[in-house]
């Protein structure tokens, strides 16, 4: 489907990755709908791309729940909103762990349940679910992130499926370490020698591609990040023994800094 002209929620519009997928949206004509917690960014963000805000927490159901009758309507969700989980499991306290699961997995599958059948309706539509690689290979320290991103990726499969044939595409899409803006850069972890990363444009432009090419899956990021996530898939116990020896240290680098406050992590702002 064509993105002018259409209407398009993006969620976590002013953390992270937010900010330029609501100009790459804007710059291709879309008519926006951004979301975030903080007020006033939130305005600032939608006055300078033409776009509406409406402030939602969505770790807060009632917010969720408004969240989706403002949005009614819309032609193209892009669920981008997350919440750092880095740390072991073990030290986390439970309120982390029930936000991280509402953030990053139960608020996309409620929006793809409250605003998908007014796409069905309309025989037109696009759900984009924002994973992560995390969602294709698990590291130490990143327990309860990957059961979020590998939670998302099997639903936006599946939900693909179920809307095969209505009109109404799904994409998951799947950044690699995203420098400048998000989590990794956030935290000013180091990656191992020879990892590279990936620009928020890439992310934003590729972003765009699945909608308009209604591609199921999408990963961007590096070669040698493209084959980690293969052979994590394949033979997670070679890409676990993998991790453990060259991935613990930016995972724990990422957690100290949550910790400190350093870098909150979080785009679901």
């Amino acid at each position: 489907m064509h993105v002018s002209g259409s209407t398009v929620l993006i969620t976590g519009a002013t953390g992270g990755l937010g900010r330029t997928l609501a100009r790459a949206f804007a710059s291709r004509g879309a008519d926006l709908l951004l979301t975030g917690r903080r007020a006033e960014p939130l305005r600032k963000l939608a006055d300078s791309v033409g776009g509406r805000a409406i402030v939602a927490d969505l770790n807060d159901r009632e917010d969720l729940a408004r969240l989706a009758e403002e949005a009614a309507g819309v032609d193209i969700l892009i669920a981008n909103a997350a919440q750092s989980s880095s740390g072991p499991v073990l030290e986390s306290p439970l309120a982390d762990i029930d936000r991280s699961l509402e953030v990053n997995l139960r608020a996309p599958i409620a929006l793809a349940r409250m605003l998908g059948p007014g796409m069905v309706e309309a025989r037109r539509g696009h759900i984009v679910l924002v994973g992560s690689l995390s969602g294709r290979t698990a590291s130490p320290g990143a327990a309860l992130y990957n059961a979020t991103k590998f939670g998302l990726r099997g639903f936006a499969h599946a939900l693909r499926q179920e809307l095969h044939g209505s009109g109404v595409g799904v994409s998951i899409v799947q950044p690699g370490f995203v420098r400048d803006v998000g989590m990794f850069a956030d935290s000013g972890a180091t990656l191992p020698p020879g990892v590279r990363t990936v620009s928020p444009g890439q992310v934003a432009a590729a972003t765009i591609r699945a909608v308009e090419r209604d591609r199921g899956e999408v990963t961007i990021a590096p070669l040698e990040l493209r084959l980690s996530g293969v052979i994590g898939g394949l033979f997670p116990g070679v890409a676990g023994a993998v991790q453990r020896r060259v991935g613990a240290r930016t995972m724990r680098e990422m957690a100290e800094a949550r910790r400190s406050g350093d870098g909150d992590g979080s785009t679901a702002d």
